[in-house]
Formats: C-alpha cells, sequence, structure tokens
C-alpha cells in the first residue's frame, strides 16, 4: 500500500501547479502537491519572472537617474554594492515563495519538497529532499512540470562563465564583457540589466530581427533604444563555438562584418526552452508527447490518458506563466466535473525591456501570414501628452481590426509601462469589442491608455491629438 493517498496529485509547484492545486483543495478534494525545489513557485518565481523583474526594475531606475541630466537633475554615478542587490533580489523572490508555501497550509494542500517519478498511471515514487522515499497513490493528476533552459552541446563546454538564464540571475560578478547569445526576450531583458550594471554587452541574433516573431513596428523603438546602450548588435550572425581561456570565452562568429573571433569575459546562452517531459517517468504512464516534447491535451488540459492532465510550459505554446495559471482553472475544474475548457482568444505576452513591448490577439506579420485581410492603425506616443511629460515619446500603439466590423482582433503596445497596459487590450480582444468601443470609453487624462482610444477614434475618423490628412 502506498504511503500516501490523494485524490489529486499536482506534480511541479510553479504557476500553473499551485494554483491548480489551491483550486482543487478549496473544493474539498484532497491534494498533493510535488515540488522539486526545496521552495515552491517554479521557475517564474524562483529563477525567471520575479527576480528578473526585479533586476529591470533596478536598470530603468540606473538609466533614468543618467538620462535626468536632460532634464535639469544630475546624480552622481550610481555606486552599485552588489551583495545587497543580490540579497534584496533574493529577499523579493524568497517573501513571495513563502507566502505560496503559507497559502498551502491555510488551504490544506501536502506540498512535499522532492523529485517524483511515475511507476505507473496511478502510482508516484517521490525522494523527498529530507532524503526519505514515498509513494503516492492517486485518482488523478495535473502534470505541471515546466520548461528549462535550451542549451545546444556546442556550447556546454563545461566552464562556469557560459550560463544560462538561471545562472545569469545569480549575479556572480558584474563582467566587464557579456556576450548575449540570442536576441529573444530573455537575451534582451537579461542583456539590458547587466548593460545597466556597466556591462559591456553584445548581443548575436541567428536571424534577420531582435525578438523574431514580433511584430517590426513594436520592435523598431527597443532597437534603436538598445543600439545606445548596448556595445553591438549582430544580426543575421552565427556563433559557431565558443572556447575557454584564461582571460574568458573566445567565441567564433560568423556574420557580415562581425569579427570572426572576440573573447568575453561572460556568455549567456538564451536561444529558448525546452519542455520537461522526460526524466520523471513519463512513459511509465502511456501519456503521449509530440515531436517537440510537449504533452498532448484536449481543451480540458486532458491527456489521451483520460485521468491525467498536463499544463504550463509542458503542454504547450505558448510558454508563459499567466497561460499556464488560467490552464490551471480549467484542468482543476475539469477534474472537479465543471463544464470548463481552456477557449481563451487572447494570452497578452509582455517584453520587459525598456521599452516594454506588450501585444495580444492577432498582429499584422501573422494576419499577412495567413492572407487574412485586416485594417491597421497606428498612434505614435510623439502626439501623447503624458509620453511627453515622461520624456518617452518612442513608444506606438498599434490596433488590427477587421476591416468590415471593425472588431479588434490584435493590439500591439510599445513604450514604457506597455505591460500594464495590455490587460484593457486582452479584455477587448477577448470580448470581441469593436473600435467603438474602444473609443467611447472615458479614459483619465493625461495617461498612457489614452493612446489606445485615440487609436480607437482614428480607426473611423480623426484621433483627437494625431491628424492624418485625407488621401
Amino acid at each position: 500500500m502506498a504511503d500516501i493517498q490523494a485524490q489529486l496529485l499536482v506534480l511541479g509547484g510553479g504557476p500553473g501547479g499551485y494554483p491548480a492545486a489551491f483550486e482543487a483543495a478549496d473544493h474539498g478534494l484532497k491534494v498533493v502537491m510535488i515540488n522539486d525545489d526545496e521552495r515552491p513557485g517554479g521557475v517564474c518565481l524562483n529563477r525567471g519572472c520575479i527576480p528578473s523583474k526585479a533586476l529591470l526594475h533596478v536598470a530603468k531606475l540606473i538609466n533614468e537617474s543618467s538620462e535626468a541630466s536632460d532634464w535639469g537633475l544630475t546624480f552622481a554615478k550610481p555606486k552599485i554594492d552588489l551583495n545587497k542587490l543580490r540579497d534584496w533580489k533574493n529577499a523579493v523572490v524568497g517573501k513571495l515563495s513563502g507566502g505560496v508555501g503559507e497559502l498551502c497550509k491555510a488551504r490544506g494542500v501536502e506540498l512535499i519538497p522532492g523529485r517524483g517519478t511515475f511507476i505507473n498511471d496511478h502510482l508516484l515514487e517521490v525522494k523527498t529532499r529530507a532524503g526519505k522515499t514515498l509513494t503516492v497513490e492517486f485518482e488523478k493528476c495535473i502534470i505541471a512540470t515546466g520548461s528549462t533552459p535550451a542549451v545546444p552541446p556546442v556550447f556546454q563546454i563545461g566552464d562556469p562563465r557560459v550560463m544560462d538564464s538561471t545562472g545569469a540571475l545569480e549575479l556572480a560578478d558584474i563582467p566587464g564583457s557579456l556576450l548575449v547569445v540570442g536576441g529573444g526576450y530573455i537575451g534582451l531583458e537579461m542583456g539590458s540589466v547587466y548593460a545597466a550594471l556597466g556591462s559591456k554587452v553584445t548581443v548575436v541574433e541567428l536571424t534577420g530581427g531582435l525578438l523574431p516573431g514580433a511584430d517590426r513596428d513594436l520592435v523598431r523603438p527597443l532597437q534603436k533604444r538598445l543600439e545606445s546602450h548596448l556595445e553591438a548588435i549582430h544580426l543575421n550572425t552565427k556563433v559557431e563555438a565558443l572556447a575557454a581561456a584564461k582571460n574568458g570565452i573566445t567565441a567564433t562568429l560568423a556574420g557580415e562584418g562581425v569579427a570572426p573571433k572576440q573573447t568575453f569575459d561572460r556568455v549567456l546562452i538564451s536561444i529558448g526552452r525546452r519542455p520537461t517531459s522526460k526524466g520523471f517517468g513519463l512513459e511509465n504512464t502511456g501519456v503521449e508527447v509530440d515531436e517537440k516534447g510537449f504533452i498532448k491535451v484536449d481543451a480540458q488540459r486532458r491527456t489521451n490518458v483520460p485521468h491525467l492532465f498536463a499544463i504550463g510550459d509542458v503542454a504547450g505554446e505558448p510558454m508563459l506563466a499567466h497561460k499556464a495559471t488560467r490552464e490551471a482553472k480549467v484542468a482543476a475544474e475539469a477534474i472537479l466535473g465543471q463544464p470548463s475548457a481552456f477557449d481563451n482568444t487572447a494570452i497578452p505576452a509582455v517584453v520587459f525591456t525598456d521599452p516594454e513591448i506588450a501585444w495580444v490577439g492577432l498582429m499584422e506579420p501573422e494576419a499577412k501570414a495567413r492572407g487574412r485581410d485586416v485594417k491597421v492603425v497606428k498612434f505614435p506616443w510623439a502626439a501623447s501628452g503624458r509620453a511627453m511629460t515622461l520624456a518617452r515619446t518612442e513608444g506606438l500603439t498599434k490596433l488590427v481590426l477587421d476591416p468590415a466590423t471593425e472588431r479588434v482582433l490584435g493590439i500591439g503596445i510599445v513604450g514604457p509601462g506597455a505591460g500594464e497596459m495590455i490587460a484593457e487590450a486582452a479584455l477587448a480582444v477577448e470580448t470581441a469589442a469593436v473600435a467603438r468601443d474602444l473609443a467611447e470609453t472615458i479614459h483619465a487624462h493625461p495617461t498612457l491608455s489614452e493612446t489606445l482610444m485615440e487609436a480607437a477614434e482614428a480607426s473611423y475618423g480623426q484621433a483627437t491629438h494625431f491628424y492624418r490628412p485625407k488621401r
């Protein structure tokens, strides 16, 4: 007989796992959550979203203190106490993770720190962090094992100066020079942090643009700003090899006009993440996995084994914490017998650089790729009074509309605070709002959110603060 009996087993305590556990426990189920970490919260809380945003806040403050000289305010160059900065970042993570642990106790979720491995589709073996081996028999299970950084073998040279995102967040030091391999959101966010702290940062991207797949109208203002903050940005460039040397890591680069051999104090590999679908006995359950390693699920997040569910990064793109949290609710409700399905139209994405980039729904590049006719309206922040007071007029708000109905299909925003503003945009897309709904919703003045209202006004007439001559 198993050591522990559970109505619901949740494997993984991240932004998918613990909300699912809480929802089920709140409705009376006996829930056991296995977390392969001493602290709950997953990669997002402990080694991703939260610590990176804490450091990005510091980077923004450093940059603003420098730029304030243009407004008549001159500050001394910041003195960086790396130990204190690291302690503050860790304290933020610790408080949030501790809060999740307390919520487990309050809700009656049995949290077991340890490594779980499926014996079969109703039994899990757990090697706890306390050194014990337990078995858990369960009626149903939600798999929320997340993802890990992708580091190709060519970059695995066994040198701690070659880091993934987890290593970069540890802030071991402030390197004099840093090579960031990959111009996606993780690379640009962490590159921005290290550049603000004083590193000379070089970004190398294999494709022809930063943030591959993102709308170029949104990327352009960010790239222009990064070009003035980073040492170099090399597009259409490949890192062919890395080699450890006494004075740093030597990278072999292949790109037009790029020096083929360059040495850096540290290297950050940020070329994406892979689902964690191996190493915990999933093959012993009969659950199907696709060619990319994602667990196959239906609209209720149910696998081909009816009592096993999967959510979050391991269950498919996009690999975003808030998508995992929504899936957690769906899976838990389905287990509770409620009529629930993951049928959301809108999943917002945010890049927390400076300026931030955020988008939701159908954007122009995707519409073109589908051959879909859309109406595009742009409102430049140069016409925003609030953006002017912030001295940040490089931003843009972009609406993608159905040309026949004016329905809001997608919205993209680039500029400070874009990540906060995208919630209104997500609501508009999710509820099938039309442009006039946005335009006739009174927005407080002066705010950056007014740019959504004025962009919508421009879809059927003229925006108050931006005139487009009629063709």
